[in-house]
């Protein structure tokens, strides 16, 4: 496998004798406070500043700091000027930009494209501090600023528009952000690797133009790159209805579970050839993209070939004039190296300037710890892979501890409960492949669909010893696990299920199936159904050997490519049989650069090779039937039973009205429901749950309670 510098291992800039700051500065006089007169990297963010490693630009900041440099927040800046652009002066090595920890349309807009109310990130909530597309307009006031300062792009929401990338509120597909912004380079994926290699090369003296080596970033070309051999992604993968001659690229890397490969030929990808570290592929343009959808379709599976660090080739697309480079992508932190970014000197609070505005974000991760990065679920719709990549990153044992007795002996608010030890999963702690070699040739989308590879390790020992270890902390009352938890995972190790179901379990665990019907969730690679059910009887199981009375809270997606009414009906009577009645619903939010959203603009499916006469993926995109599947998980509320009355009779099932037990609407109407068949959410609690055996004061609880706990898969 390849190594990668350390982080830590380059020479400190002179700056370093300045030492840590309390707090990194939002504003000038902060950074006259520190006796700087300038600073060397200006972050510009959508996020307000807090001082914690869940928030992207504290934990660049606090690394840049580290390699000896100056670093101030630009947080939330006016935009409508280039004046508070000015705040810092000059950055002596470059401007960089990110939306903050959510893409900015998905933090301001919901799946119906309505705006939010409110701003998880900003303090008090406030929805009215970042403008839409971040990256675009900060990049644009910095440039206004100081035009000569070079910009570099980073966060989620240049990492997923690193490429042409269809974008679901303008309804088309649009450039790569990095020729949208004028940027000088794009970091993609967590940056640190790339940043404090830009950082140190630029305060070597090396100019913005010479940094096209670096891998996890883009940059772009004007004219051919000498010594790359070029192929374009059309011999690799053809999108047409002719059958290609057998070509050696098609091949799937040996030993990445002949059980999966069986279960779904579609999923063969790629075997890199000898000599990739010069070869380029080049994919369809983006013009030849913006007009044709199963080109796009085409890109994007050739792009998610080309995501494991390890044999990732380099990638070249044509915007006009000029080309957009991508570098493979970065290679993954070692334990020591996410030891050490972890262990940096935060302050865990938000800046001081905020007082005692509340900031949501915060509230829900003050006290929670991230052990591990990445995911090799391969969800569909999930941005975790793109972003974070699917080789997974753990920290060791000893640096979580420090970190939950750092928040023990200096956090104000802390009352003994640590909220989550988890990360983009919960129980993905230090798995990983079992060969080295197969883990740096694989090419596979997902390590467990359709069935768990046979590589793949799959021991929850670590974790299990590290919940324990982390219990037995004086002045530790109680951890709990907030992250998603891979249920399919869970089940291989009943030793884990029943360690969390007796001792971190608050009552309600989420989990998410997404859905029950093998149509959507061959389209999401999601398990089935019957995996639920035996993650539910081990969970039911276990509770009652703890003597506690603990439910499982699912969440499920609406209008996700591949569903269909019937799907959603299915889904309806499976929760109406199984008392779950759902006050919150999610429909499913076309990300840019997933996989699904390649699905829901193309028609076509990326994860078998594209044909223009092949299969045809269902597609919810009108209005009025994204209402309908939403209304289908909300079926016990009665603003949506004129709608689903109506929707039953076309589809032939007029059977399901009625009062029974067996009907899924009544036949009656309550006064004052129902206008206009719109679908409502009446309050803030995310479910209601019935069970038969659960006592009257047990119901209570259970549909008052609220959680802010992270969902995921």
């Amino acid at each position: 496998m390849q190594q990668a510098r350390d982080i830590f291992s380059y020479r400190k800039f002179w700056a370093a004798r300045f030492g840590a700051a309390p707090q990194l500065p939002l504003s000038r006089a902060d950074m006259e406070r520190l006796g700087w007169g300038s600073c060397d990297v200006v972050l510009v963010t959508g996020d307000a500043y807090v001082d914690h490693p869940s928030f992207g630009m504290a934990l660049i900041g606090r690394l840049l700091e580290a390699q000896g440099f100056r670093v101030g927040i630009l947080a939330q800046p006016d935009w409508h000027s280039a004046e508070p652009f000015e705040e810092f002066g000059r950055p002596n090595l470059f401007f960089g930009v990110t939306g903050g920890n959510m893409d900015s349309m998905v933090n301001r807009y919901t799946s119906d494209r309505r705006i939010r109310s409110n701003d998880a990130y900003t303090p008090h909530g406030a929805a009215d501090r970042r403008p839409d597309r971040c990256v675009l307009v900060y990049a644009q006031r910095c440039r206004e600023a100081y035009k000569d300062v070079p910009i570099v792009l980073g966060g989620i929401e240049a990492s997923l528009r690193r490429v042409a990338h269809y974008d679901y509120w303008s309804d088309k597909v649009r450039r790569s952000v990095l020729v949208d912004a004028k940027a000088d380079l794009l970091v993609y994926g967590n940056g640190e690797r790339q940043v404090v290699e830009i950082a140190h090369r630029l305060a070597g003296g090396e100019p913005v133009s010479a940094l096209t080596d670096i891998r996890g970033t883009a940059y772009i070309r004007r004219a051919p790159a000498a010594g790359w051999r070029e192929i374009d992604s059309t011999r690799i993968d053809r999108p047409g209805a002719i059958a290609a001659p057998a070509d050696p690229y098609q091949e799937t890397p040996a030993g990445c579970g002949s059980q999966a490969r069986d279960a779904a030929p579609a999923l063969h990808f790629t075997r890199p050839t000898r000599g990739q570290g010069n070869t380029v592929i080049r994919l369809p343009a983006f013009e030849a993209l913006r007009d044709d959808p199963v080109l796009y379709a085409h890109a994007s599976r050739v792009l998610h070939q080309e995501t494991n660090p390890h044999n990732a080739r380099a990638l070249v697309q044509r915007h006009g004039a000029f080309d957009v480079w991508l570098n493979p992508p970065a290679l993954p932190l070692t334990t020591s190296e996410m030891d050490r970014v972890y262990g940096l000197p935060y302050s865990r609070l938000p800046h001081r300037r905020y007082g005692d505005a509340p900031i949501p974000a915060f509230e829900m991760i003050q006290h929670s710890v991230t052990i591990m990065r990445g995911c090799f679920g391969g969800c569909t719709f999930c941005s975790i892979t793109e972003h974070e990549g699917r080789i997974i990153q753990s920290r060791s044992e000893e640096s979580i501890l420090r970190e939950i007795e750092t928040i023990r002996d200096t956090s104000p608010a802390f009352t003994g409960v640590i909220s989550d030890l988890g990360g983009p999963t919960a129980n993905m702690y230090r798995l990983a492949c079992k060969s080295r070699e197969i883990e740096a040739s694989c090419r596979r989308p997902s390590c467990v669909y359709p069935g768990i590879c046979k590589n793949l390790g799959t021991d929850h020992g670590p974790l299990i010893r590290l919940y324990r270890r982390a219990r037995q902390l004086p002045g530790i009352k109680k951890i709990l696990i907030g992250s998603g938890l891979r249920y399919d995972l869970a089940v291989m190790s009943p030793e884990y299920v029943k360690e969390l179901v007796t001792h971190h379990v608050g009552g309600y665990l989420k989990i998410a199936p997404e859905h029950t019907e093998p149509g959507p969730l061959s389209k999401m690679m999601k398990p089935g159904i019957g995996t639920y059910d035996r993650f539910k009887a081990m969970f039911d199981r276990y509770s009652r050997e703890a003597g506690k009375e603990q439910y499982l809270i699912p969440y499920f997606i609406a209008a996700h490519p591949g569903t269909t009414d019937e799907d959603m009906l299915n889904l309806a009577l499976w929760l109406k049989k199984n008392g779950f009645r759902a006050d919150q619903v999610q429909s499913f939010l076309p990300s840019p650069m997933a996989v699904a959203t390649a699905m829901y603009h193309s028609r076509k499916n990326p994860l078998h090779r594209i044909s223009r006469n092949g299969e045809t993926v269902e597609t919810p995109r009108k209005l009025t039937q994204r209402r309908l599947h939403k209304a289908f998980l909300r079926y016990h509320d009665p603003d949506n039973w004129p709608l689903l009355r109506e929707a039953l009779k076309r589809m032939g099932r007029a059977d399901l009205i009625g009062n029974g037990k067996h009907h899924l609407v009544p036949a009656w109407q309550p006064r004052g429901t129902g206008a206009a068949g719109t679908v409502t959410s009446r309050s803030a609690r995310p479910f209601r749950t019935q069970h038969s055996g659960l006592p009257p004061q047990g119901r209570k609880t259970a549909s008052r309670k609220s959680s802010k706990k992270k969902r995921g898969g």
